[in-house]
């Protein structure tokens, strides 16, 4: 957590310094483009009839990396939220049929989580459709990184 405290401490630690107006017309720039491809995305997913929340879970069960295990606590590291309100997360999108749960074979106490077929197709339709916005205003977005990368390195 980035708080006051962590902005006096490394500030005692650097000299004073400030930055030049380019350097914060980047930085504005950068949050304006993260903001409209993430504004486009939260519509999406409604539209489809989903939380944005709950669309980021099902992307985040999909991409799992062969070595994780599908459990809550996995989501909720991904998400960065609170165990707990994954397992609100998880517990809507199953009541919704979008995921399931299932005990491991190796050990019962061990609860998985899957996409059900409903749950692959609505995300594959939201992926193409994020994907295909991607492409569009994805060079804008990359081009406000770069300037905001390399102002930042003037310095």
């Amino acid at each position: 957590m980035y708080n006051a405290y962590m902005v006096a401490t490394r500030s005692n630690r650097q000299k004073a310094e400030s930055l030049p107006l380019p350097d914060y017309q980047a930085l504005a720039e950068l949050r304006y483009q993260i903001r409209r491809f993430l504004h486009f995305s939260e519509r999406a997913v409604r539209k489809a009839g989903l939380e944005p929340r709950q669309h980021q879970l099902m992307l985040a069960l999909k991409a799992f990396p062969k070595d994780v295990r599908p459990r809550i606590g996995e989501l909720a590291k991904r998400l960065l939220i609170q165990h707990h309100s994954a397992v609100e997360l998880v517990n809507r999108l199953a009541k919704g049929g979008y995921v399931r749960r299932d005990r491991a074979d190796s050990d019962r106490r061990e609860v998985l989580l899957s996409l059900t077929q409903k749950g692959e197709r609505v995300l594959r339709q939201l992926s193409l459709h994020h994907r295909a916005e991607l492409r569009t205003r994805g060079p804008a977005l990359v081009a406000a990184l770069k300037h905001a990368i390399q102002t930042s390195r003037r310095g």
